[in-house]
């Protein structure tokens, strides 16, 4: 169990460095938020992890924060884009 822990722990560490390099370089806005879509992906998948790891529910309404938090997120960014391109001719 501690083999595939550490193999899980590697994973993710490794998803997340990559994902962070993607919102540091960009090239466009829309690169940069799907990147952050994906780095609140994993870090629910973390917490959720950990909760079945270590059967309790305690996480579940933090779940349901950053899962409110990317929704909006990608919301308002894909509002900011829409309106930027209807105003350049």
């Amino acid at each position: 169990m501690t083999i595939l822990l550490l193999a899980i722990m590697v994973v993710f560490g490794l998803a997340a460095i990559l994902t962070i390099i993607r919102i540091v370089r960009g090239p466009s806005i829309l690169d940069r938020a799907v990147a952050s879509d994906v780095l609140l992906t994993e870090v629910m998948c973390v917490l959720g992890a950990e909760m079945a790891i270590n059967g309790h529910t305690r996480n579940i309404p933090v779940l349901l924060i950053i899962a409110a938090v990317g929704v909006f997120g990608s919301i308002s960014v894909a509002r900011f884009v829409a309106r930027r391109d209807n105003t350049t001719p």
